[in-house]
C-alpha cells in the first residue's frame, strides 16, 4: 500500500498492482521467514472444524491463508478480497482445488464493498492492517460491521520494535510498527486471545489477536 488516496476501486487496484508487479511472482517464497503466526491464527478460531461457516479474509494476497482456511474448515464458505488483480489471479491458482467453496473478489474493503454487512462468522487480517496507513481504524470498524453478532475477528500482524532504525526501515516499506493496532482492537471487540511475541531475537514483535463482536 501507499499513502496515495484513490477515489475509485479501479484506481486503488492499479496502484496495488504496480506495487506487486514483480513481487507477486516471489511473494510466497520471500515472505514466509517474516510472517509468523499465520497458521496459528487460523487454527485458533474458536469454531468446531466441521461447522458450516462463512469466513472472509481481507487483503488475501496470493491465497496462502485461503487455502489453509478451506483445508482446516472443510464445510466453510471462504471469501477472499484484494484490490490487486495480480494477487487475485495468484489466489485463484492457489485455491483451485476448493473453487466450489472459495469466492474471490477483486475489490477494496470499504462500506460499499460486496461483503459488507453482518454476514461473516470470522474475518481474518494477516499482515495487512499495519499497511493500511491512515485508514486502519476505518478498516477495523468495517470488520465489526461485517461480522454477525458473536462473530470473531482474527488478526496476525507486525506490532512494534524497540529499534528506531528498524521502524524507519519498515516505514519505508509502507509498514507501520508503533503498537497502535492492539489497543484499538481491544476497544472494539471482546478479546479471546491477545499476545505479542518477539521475532528474530527481539528486533521486532508481532501479535496475534482474536476478538468477539458483542452487541
Amino acid at each position: 500500500m501507499t499513502h496515495t488516496q484513490v477515489s475509485t476501486v479501479e484506481g486503488q487496484g492499479r496502484i496495488v498492482d504496480r506495487c506487486f508487479s514483480f513481487q507477486h511472482h516471489i511473494y510466497n517464497t520471500t515472505r514466509w521467514p517474516f510472517l509468523f503466526g499465520r497458521k496459528e491464527a487460523i487454527r485458533a478460531l474458536p469454531f468446531a472444524i466441521e461447522k458450516q461457516l462463512k469466513i472472509l479474509e481481507v487483503d488475501c494476497g496470493t491465497g496462502h491463508n485461503l487455502r489453509q482456511l478451506a483445508r482446516w474448515f472443510p464445510n466453510a464458505s471462504v471469501t477472499g478480497m484484494d484490490a490487486s488483480s495480480l494477487l487475485i489471479e495468484k489466489a485463484g491458482q492457489a485455491t483451485a482445488a476448493f473453487q466450489d467453496r472459495v469466492e474471490l473478489i477483486q475489490e477494496a474493503y470499504t462500506s460499499n464493498s460486496k461483503p459488507s454487512q453482518g454476514a461473516f462468522d470470522a474475518i481474518l487480517f494477516s499482515y495487512s492492517l499495519s499497511r493500511s496507513n491512515q485508514y486502519w481504524r476505518d478498516v477495523i470498524r468495517q470488520a465489526w460491521e461485517g461480522l454477525r453478532p458473536g462473530g470473531v475477528i482474527a488478526v496476525v500482524d507486525f506490532h512494534d520494535s524497540r529499534f528506531s532504525w528498524f521502524k524507519g526501515y519498515m516505514a519505508n516499506r509502507q509498514v507501520r510498527m508503533d503498537g497502535h493496532l492492539l489497543p484499538f482492537l481491544h476497544s472494539k471487540f471482546k478479546p479471546l486471545k491477545r499476545e505479542a511475541r518477539p521475532a528474530y531475537g527481539g528486533i521486532w514483535e508481532y501479535f496475534l489477536y482474536l476478538g468477539r463482536k458483542e452487541e
